[in-house]
């Protein structure tokens, strides 16, 4: 069962995407707000903590910065031995990263800054071959299409 991680400050949309990756198979990761507002409206979703075995810390300033997720989101697949370290620690990859930042610059606030979000997206971007990166809510469409037509994400779109 592929895995997708959800950790979004926009909304817009999120609920029927997890729904439809839901319903496609996928098993569903996510954090704070994110989560609550799945499992708020009952798709199953486990929290990253459950993921990590470590719960979010210094005011949710590190929540998603663990090996357990960027282990899951950097790991080349394909590669025997990034497939015995995941095995080693029991690390499953993550397939699809879903991440919109706050818009900084509407209200600058240092609590606000996301440092997490970034270190997955560029995790995912690095890692683009075996994992797509989702960053804004108007390409939700063209991943479910793909996935519903290809049962895949195309290159092209990671």
């Amino acid at each position: 069962m592929p895995r997708a991680l959800l950790s979004v400050y926009d909304k817009t949309g999120i609920v029927e995407f997890a729904r439809e990756l839901h319903s496609l198979g996928w098993q569903l990761l996510s954090s704070g707000g994110t989560a609550k507002a799945l499992a708020d409206v009952g798709i199953p979703v486990t929290d990253v903590a459950a993921v990590t075995g470590f719960p979010a810390i210094l005011g949710h300033r590190v929540v998603t910065l663990h090996p357990a997720v960027h282990g899951g989101l950097l790991a080349d697949v394909d590669d025997p031995s990034h497939r015995d370290d995941l095995a080693a620690h029991g690390i499953e990859p993550i397939a699809l990263a879903v991440v919109n930042l706050y818009p900084f610059e509407s209200n600058p606030s240092i609590d606000l800054i996301d440092v997490g979000g970034p270190a997955m997206v560029r995790a995912a971007a690095k890692n683009h071959r075996h994992v797509a990166v989702v960053t804004e809510p108007a390409q939700y469409g063209e991943v479910l299409s793909e996935l519903r037509r290809d049962g895949a994400i195309s290159p092209a779109t990671r």
